[in-house]
């Protein structure tokens, strides 16, 4: 592969060649739009060393990362100080993947990493659905005089495909014009503070193409201190694991996948970033199971 990545230590299991694998991971280390705390860049390079504490097989998936070809190919080298360019820098890195007809499975980074690598997949997959969990609504048209930041990346999206296309979970902050351009003007599918509908939603989209983004300030800070904005009234991990059973027992499609937004240094227990890693284990299990069904 011809793209611009760091030779990093690579994920547990995950190294297997880019060759040979349908899943690739890598990391957006950027985080030049952050307007609380800064330190996402950081994500990867803490949660390679603390995925080794974990296992490769799921008990709640019964899936072993063993049994499949995974390709952590590293970092994006990115041109940090300049939005614009960086943003370039993932859609081509992105691209390059899904023209491999690879799955590309991204670590952040802000939030704003997703608009790039949505816009490489929706190259390919025109018809499109996107399920964002997060604590904000990220629906604003522009924050600090712009149009391009981790508070407006869902309209950016909303931009490119429109309605009835966006399905929001978790939410609980944002301003009233964001919640209103949701829930009363009905632009994007809203869920406030909970996931309760989300096995109905992916019923609905069944034999969709899905992107999937997460936030992981959707959970608790009580439980995931380590992120930039915190926002109280989350959901638990234990509440993630029915996500993960729910997807996994889906005819959804999964084309595109990102999580974003682990601060790992606002948490020296590590608690936040060995969450992550979970989290990644197991997306990483269901989309590996999808492909070789």
């Amino acid at each position: 592969m011809k793209n611009k990545f760091f030779n990093t230590p690579t994920f547990m299991s995950m190294d297997d060649s880019y060759e040979e694998s349908n899943l690739v991971v890598f990391g957006a280390g950027f985080d030049g739009t952050t307007s609380n705390r800064p330190g996402t860049r950081f994500a990867s390079t803490a949660m390679r060393p603390e995925f080794y504490g974990l296992e490769t097989y799921s008990p709640i998936l019964n899936l072993d990362m063993d049994d499949y070809k995974i390709c952590d190919i590293g970092d994006l080298e990115l041109s940090i100080g300049n939005t614009d360019i960086v943003l370039d820098e993932i859609y081509e890195g992105t691209k390059q993947i899904v023209k491999d007809n690879k799955v590309p499975f991204m670590i952040g980074g802000e939030h704003l990493v997703t608009l790039p690598a949505f816009k490489a997949v929706h190259d390919k997959y025109k018809d499109i659905y996107v399920l964002h969990f997060d604590a904000h609504t990220d629906l604003r048209d522009e924050y600090n005089n712009n149009k391009n930041s981790h508070a407006t990346v869902i309209k950016r999206i909303w931009d490119i495909i429109g309605d009835n296309k966006i399905y929001q979970f978790g939410i609980r902050s944002g301003t009233k014009e964001e919640f209103e351009f949701s829930l009363k003007d009905k632009h994007t599918y809203m869920e406030t503070h909970t996931i309760d509908t989300f096995e109905e939603i992916i019923k609905s989209l069944d034999g969709k193409n899905i992107y999937l983004t997460i936030d992981l300030d959707v959970l608790d800070p009580s439980i995931f201190p380590g992120t930039g904005t915190l926002e109280p009234g989350g959901i638990t991990y234990k509440e993630f694991e029915s996500i993960f059973k729910i997807l996994k027992n889906s005819n959804i499609n999964l084309v595109g996948c990102d999580i974003v937004e682990l601060s790992p240094d606002y948490d020296n227990t590590s608690v936040s970033t060995v969450t992550a890693c979970k989290i990644l284990r197991e997306l990483t299990l269901v989309i590996s199971d999808k492909i070789n069904r």
